[in-house]
């Protein structure tokens, strides 16, 4: 990444980042989808024409879900059920309609374990309604069988939401690190020297790190993000439906008692409970940073400007968390050594998220730049009678040409 994300003086590491949005469906959710929904099919669990996938999720899983399921299928004719909170919004619940997915709108405000959560509400679905099955990206931790071929190679009969990532996005990351040179111009450490990344369900930084240490850096450190609170002074108007409550994932707990029960607004990352899929094996997670919604702006904000990456805001915090990382003893050890590779996940784009009042507030309510003010200075001292709307963020100037 540009070096003007930096903030670390001194800073000789390369930042690097892993971009996920630029998969079929959209995210990093497709490669949990793809291993869960195969898994199933194999194992007898989904079955096309009969079985009906239900998913609780934010958003992005329930896509991939609906995505793999009808590329899958030989008929295409799995159905689906996404159960998103409430906060969660209209491009996700259309891209769900238009995939022919139901959606049903759980209370965000709703505990994990309360009936009405969605997690709840999914429960009861898959209970009364016929050949309902839920993959379930919060519990899937079932270790795969692995069978050899005659050529050697090992196949995956079953996977789980962490091992998705321990066989393809730690792999191709650290591919990516092995496989670019070191010059003179951009040392390189030729590993992985550090991994951050936010933590939803928890099964890619847990994933993730099990490639990193098992089979290529054992002393890689591995960082969690986790979100805070909400800005309110930037979101007073958000009704409670439209924030989470805090998220309890960091540790030590002690991370998490200042914001217990706090309101966040970043999608997909963080919750008031702990899924069975996120590692607590010592070393497994090295370090937790807690990163407010304001951070997370701010850097998406800057991958946006600085690198042309469309990125949405989970992205914002995992950036946001390292960039926090990088200022304790730890982190400005590793971005003090030359050619350190620091690698960041940037879990999804931006698509999701257009409508969300921080996006617009960052972009169409922005302040007027410098150049939209001379745009406007420059119109406004025309002659020509042709009129036109220049738009300088916060409102629209009417000129004349």
């Amino acid at each position: 990444m540009a070096s003007e994300i930096l903030e670390v003086r001194g800073a000789e590491l390369d930042l690097v980042g892993k971009v996920e949005y630029m998969s079929a469906g959209g995210s990093v959710k497709d490669r949990i989808a793809k291993a869960m929904v195969e898994a199933a099919e194999k194992e007898g669990k989904l079955i096309p024409g009969k079985s009906v996938v239900i998913e609780p999720t934010s958003g992005n899983t329930g896509q991939k879900h609906r995505y793999i399921s009808a590329h899958h299928a030989a008929d295409s004719s799995i159905s689906g059920i996404g159960l998103a909170m409430a906060c969660a919004i209209k491009e996700k619940e259309a891209t769900l309609r238009a995939l022919g997915a139901e959606v049903v709108r759980t209370p965000t405000e709703a505990a994990w374990d309360s009936p009405e959560s969605h997690i709840g509400v999914a429960s009861k679905l898959q209970r009364e309604i016929p050949n309902g099955i839920i993959l379930d990206q919060y519990r899937n931790v079932r270790r795969p069988e692995l069978l050899k071929t005659p050529s050697n190679l090992t196949l995956l009969v079953q996977v789980n939401n962490p091992l998705a990532h321990e066989f393809t996005t730690g792999p191709e990351i650290i591919e990516a690190i092995v496989s670019t040179p070191s010059t003179s111009d951009r040392l390189s450490s030729g590993k992985v020297d550090a991994f951050v990344a936010g933590a939803g369900t928890g099964g890619t930084v847990s994933g993730v790190s099990s490639a990193l240490k098992k089979s290529h850096n054992p002393k890689c450190v591995v960082v969690g993000v986790d979100p805070v609170s909400l800005c309110l002074e930037i979101y007073a108007s958000f009704s409670l439906t439209s924030v989470q409550k805090g998220s309890v994932l960091a540790l030590p707990a002690s991370l998490n008692t200042a914001d217990d029960g706090a309101m966040y607004v970043v999608e997909g990352i963080g919750y008031d409970f702990v899924p069975d899929v996120l590692s607590r094996a010592p070393g497994a997670i090295d370090t937790w940073i807690k990163t407010s919604d304001d951070e997370a702006w701010t850097a998406v904000r800057r991958l946006m400007r600085t690198e042309g990456l469309l990125v949405g805001g989970s992205s914002g915090s995992s950036l946001g968390g390292a960039l926090s990382w990088f200022k304790t003893e730890q982190g400005r050890a590793i971005g003090a050594t030359e050619g350190a590779n620091v690698v960041v996940l940037l879990p999804d784009g931006i698509r999701n998220y257009m409508s969300k009042p921080w996006f617009l507030e960052m972009t169409m309510e922005a302040k007027p730049s410098a150049l939209a003010n001379t745009i406007a200075k420059v119109l406004d001292s025309s002659s020509a009678t042709k009129s036109v709307e220049v738009s300088t963020g916060v409102k629209s100037i009417q000129s004349s040409l």
